[in-house]
């Protein structure tokens, strides 16, 4: 039993250790120092343990994992295997138990197994975790002879094939797990695409078919240059000192670079905010463009791996390409130093990936060539008329766009063609609504139009798709997706500055004027659609006849509406849903029927009830058994609800008119997700208020409220609203709402408060500054209200209560959630809002009560 004041000595001693090496490692920010002298510290503290106990002579202490290769983070687990000869007798294992114990009471957080040699060989040779975890083993104590011939049988049974197979499988599938939109904002330093664990895994790969494990060494055998090895270093020193500092601030464990604390870790890295960016936004920046590099080199020294392993790869000549051959699927170079002599053969290999779409991608000697040629792209080659028809070839290609863009953006080669592009590269926007970084959104939105004009695609949108097949101009709508937001970050308006570089870039590439023009107006515009459909009451005739003249072409109209489709889904796939498709469609569709000539808005009134009686009379109703409600109903009513809504609000409500006060009905909502709720009540002035009320009583966000006033003075009102959390099955919950709702407005109880909700993390770290604006609509009675905020739980209903409070009547409200973000939109109206003191009191009253 070792005696109570060595172990607080020893305590004592380690921790003086480790603040001396931390204290050092924040005055002069050496990050491989520190983790060397960490593992060091944890070293003698273990030997020192090791020779105060009386354990077995046949036993031996290894360091294993990030440990064994000498890579102690400040809050790293101390990954341990304590080795046992097959001989040792059964028994002898207990006496191991208290010296584990007593790791963790001197400060160590261990991760232990306790092994005989034999088992230790079968279970690597049945886990590739394991296999990993001993192949970074280094001895700490105890009985050598034990430890090297563990060692030496390890070696031994290493399979070369099987372990490169294995880790690029689980490689493969942990990218898939740490692609999770939420990761892309707050990213995993370790295990995100790019991270730690893929320099590791390059390392590991190599070493098991004996390369060199680090950059340096591969250099030395000529794998890559000693240039490259050094820039490869330094993005991984880079992500060294940030898990370090992330480690010291979080004081613990923590490798997902979290909200709070971006801001902290930028401080202490010595960014600086700039006009229109935090100093977190130019981390991330930093982060994200080291991590593309070292992807990009994890993709090549696999590569070279693979290759190494199967030596006997064949190189077949390429049909037409003579200066390119297939190795391995791939698209190998005939002369290594062709993109030396003919810088303008790079764009020519993009050409040829594109024009065979069987081929994988390119062989390590291609990748390497074509990283080194980037520093080739200099204006000389972007002024050129043959590199320019080249690279707009790329656009106009009928397969493997998106591929050799994403290529030739890793590469670097993209934004040394595109400077503009290159600027933006990496770089992050906390407005808690994006969650990609500018580059890679743009190239998403690519993707997401290449997708709608793919027919294996076509289940995804498939209206989108439909549009897609008619549209003949989609060179053209690629070429705006990859300039839409590349202004982004340099002040003022990044719709303005990116139309005027789209115009640029296309006349100097060879388009017309008119082509340059179309390009340039989708750029300028290409949130015109979104704003509109989702802010303004789209059953106003004047809304839809305004932008449809704002268009002005069926072209632009399509082209419009197929970069808002693919530029919503490429910026957070949880804003986008049913009720946002369906907004978008139905203005394209109202706007198309117009520039195709059919007749206005009274003939769709017409329409519109000749439906939703088509589809009365399926459910039995004989024609005039609607008029006792539709003679209360005006045209607004009409062009604010579809026809199957029509049919279903006058299905409901007839069998009950005059005989029920209050009617609440409730039904899954058609267009997806979420339950679509009908109030028929007395208007009064606080009904708004209550119904929000009672939804944020229930923790649901109410994505759309249409406020309709019947001839008779009563309300009729419909609701889209959602559970997002998804606690509890829509279906189970109607009776539940039909009930509970109708008594809460019978109650007619004075409005009370509501408890907040747990403010998310990410408004904590990021606050939105909100803002209020009572504007002129395009009807002169009604005034637009548009209000942005952080969203939080019960937001609608604060609003709701203070315009109450201030005789303020809500006609319509849109709903725009963007990820933490709300945008919303309401048509308001009251006698107080002609006045401008009036106005700007409710303004100030709203951000007070937002704050």
């Amino acid at each position: 039993m070792v005696d109570f004041s060595v172990v607080a000595q020893w305590r004592q001693q380690y921790g003086a250790d480790r603040q001396r090496l931390i204290d050092d490692y924040l005055a002069r920010r050496r990050a491989r120092p520190l983790l060397r002298g960490l593992s060091r510290a944890a070293d003698r503290l273990l030997q020192e343990v090791w020779q105060a106990h009386d354990l077995p002579a046949a036993t031996a202490l290894v360091a294993v994992g990030g440990y064994g290769r000498d890579e102690l983070y400040p809050h790293s687990d101390v990954d341990l295997l304590i080795l046992l000869d097959d001989d040792l007798p059964a028994a002898e294992e207990a006496r191991f138990e208290p010296l584990i114990g007593l790791l963790w009471d001197l400060g160590l957080h261990v991760g232990h197994s306790v092994r005989r040699v034999s088992e230790c060989l079968d279970e690597a040779a049945g886990d590739i975790t394991i296999q990993t975890n001993l192949l970074d083993s280094r001895l700490l104590a105890g009985n050598r002879t034990v430890y090297r011939r563990f060692r030496r049988e390890f070696d031994v049974h290493l399979e070369p094939h099987a372990f490169f197979k294995a880790k690029r499988l689980e490689q493969r599938n942990r990218h898939g797990r740490f692609a999770d939109r939420a990761l892309l904002l707050e990213p995993n330093l370790k295990e995100s695409p790019g991270g730690l664990r893929d320099v590791q895994t390059a390392g590991w790969v190599c070493q098991a078919v004996g390369l060199p494990a680090d950059f340096p060494g591969l250099a030395r055998v000529g794998l890559m240059s000693a240039g490259e090895a050094r820039q490869v270093v330094a993005q991984l020193s880079f992500l060294s000192h940030l898990r370090i500092r992330l480690h010291l601030a979080a004081n613990r464990r923590e490798d997902r670079l979290l909200f709070e604390f971006q801001e902290r870790l930028a401080a202490e890295m010595g960014y600086h905010a700039h006009p229109g960016r935090r100093a977190s936004e130019h981390l991330m920046q930093r982060y994200f463009r080291a991590a593309r590099h070292l992807s990009l080199i994890n993709e090549f020294v696999l590569g070279c791996v693979r290759e190494r392993l199967q030596p006997d790869s064949r190189t077949a000549p390429l049909p037409d390409h003579p200066d390119f051959a297939i190795r391995d699927n791939r698209i190998d170079l005939v002369d290594p130093e062709l993109f030396s002599r003919r810088p303008s053969a790079m764009l020519d290999a993009f050409l040829v990936l594109q024009q065979h779409p069987d081929l994988s991608g390119f062989t390590p000697t291609t990748l390497r060539a074509l990283r080194r040629g980037r520093k080739l792209v200099d204006a000389a080659f972007r002024r050129d008329p043959e590199n320019r028809t080249r690279f707009i070839t790329l656009f106009r290609q009928t397969h493997g766009l998106t591929l050799a863009l994403r290529l030739m953006h890793r590469l670097g080669i993209l934004g040394r063609y595109l400077p503009a592009f290159g600027r933006i590269t990496g770089q992050m926007q906390h407005d808690l609504y994006h969650i990609h970084p500018v580059d890679e959104h743009t190239l998403m939105v690519l993707r997401n139009l290449r997708r709608m004009a793919m027919p294996e695609y076509d289940h995804e949108l498939p209206f989108a798709h439909r549009v897609m097949r008619e549209f003949g101009q989609r060179d053209r709508l690629y070429l705006a997706a990859l300039f839409h937001d590349i202004a982004k970050g340099r002040g003022g308006d990044h719709s303005r500055l990116g139309m005027a570089d789209a115009r640029r870039f296309c006349r100097a590439h060879g388009l017309s004027k008119q082509e340059a023009e179309e390009v340039a107006w989708l750029v300028g515009e290409h949130l015109t659609l979104s704003d509109t459909a989702q802010k303004q009451d789209l059953a106003n005739p004047e809304v839809i006849a305004e932008f449809t003249r704002h268009c002005a072409t069926l072209d632009r109209l399509t082209g419009l509406f197929l970069l808002t489709v693919a530029d919503i889904r490429g910026t957070n796939p949880a804003i986008w849903n049913s009720w946002k498709e369906k907004l978008i469609r139905e203005l394209y569709l109202a706007s198309r029927r117009l520039l195709e000539g059919h007749a206005p808005h009274t003939d769709l009134v017409e329409q519109r009830k000749e439906e939703a009686l088509a589809t009365m009379r399926l459910y039995g109703y004989s024609d005039g058994a609607e008029k006792k409600l539709w003679q209360q109903l005006d045209d607004i009513y009409f062009l604010r609800h579809e026809a199957q809504e029509i049919a279903w609000h006058t299905r409901r409500l007839l069998p009950l008119l005059g005989r029920q006060d209050i009617i609440v009905r409730a039904r899954l909502a058609p267009i997806g997700e979420g339950v679509e709720v009908l109030v028929h009540a007395p208007d009064e002035e606080a009904l708004f208020s209550r119904i929000c009320g009672f939804f944020a009583g229930m923790r649901y966000s109410v994505l759309q409220a249409r406020i309709h006033t019947t001839r008779d003075g009563r309300a009729l009102d419909t609701f889209l609203v959602m559970d997002e959390q998804s606690r509890v099955a829509y279906r189970d919950i109607l009776s539940y709402i039909e009930f509970e709702l109708t008594e809460t407005l019978k109650a007619r109880a004075p409005l009370a408060d509501i408890a907040p909700g747990r403010l998310p993390r990410q408004l904590k770290a990021f606050p939105i500054r909100p803002e209020a604006m009572l504007s002129a609509g395009v009807d002169p009675n009604a005034w637009l209200l548009t209000v942005k905020a952080g969203d939080r739980p019960g937001l609608l209903y604060d609003i709701a209560r203070l315009l109450g409070r201030h005789r303020v009547v809500v006609r319509t409200a849109r709903i725009n959630t963007m990820g933490q973000r709300v945008e919303d939109v309401f048509v308001v109206t009251g006698d107080r809002l002609v006045q401008p003191e009036a106005r700007l009191a409710i303004e100030r009253d709203l951000i007070d009560a937002l704050a």
